[in-house]
């Protein structure tokens, strides 16, 4: 592993332990010419996946991308960092073991909002109204009234 500080690509690791509810590994490195220290994660990947954008470019698929969208939106929210990661993880084994390893983004987009939306409902909110584009804040409206259950049958 190549020492981000110095680029030196013989690094130690000095120590390995199951991360992530025991589906990756965390290694502490250390950097011999530098003497930098850095975490690194491994992780099972089963496929190369693909995204399919809506334009029909074709991009590998970035976990690291779609988990910081994902924490962007949960940012600030009462939710343990490891549960963000198990999520996250869940996410990936499901679009992994679909079966396909070209899949359509707004499928994938589809699948973190189910998610987020069992899990927080402002992340989920906040994760819809940039991938659903909001432009107004009636689209928010519309949106949230939607999540609402019906009102109509309160008395008042």
């Amino acid at each position: 592993m190549r020492c981000p500080f110095c680029g030196h690509i013989d690094t130690q690791v000095k120590d390995s332990r199951p991360a992530e509810e025991h589906v990756s590994i965390r290694r502490r490195r250390f950097c011999p010419a530098c003497g930098g220290r850095f975490t690194t994660y491994e992780r099972v990947q089963l496929r190369d996946l693909v995204v399919i954008k809506s334009s029909g470019r074709r991009e590998d698929f970035d976990r690291d991308k779609m988990e910081r969208s994902i924490r962007i939106a949960m940012q600030k929210r009462p939710i343990e960092p490891e549960r963000v990661d198990q999520m996250i993880s869940g996410i990936v084994r499901r679009l992994e073991s679909m079966g396909e390893t070209d899949i359509p983004s707004k499928q994938i987009g589809e699948i973190v909002m189910e998610t987020l939306a069992r899990i927080d409902t402002v992340a989920y909110v906040r994760f819809a109204s940039v991938y659903k584009n909001f432009q107004a804040a009636d689209d928010f409206d519309k949106f949230v009234s939607e999540l609402r259950p019906d009102n109509s049958t309160v008395q008042k």
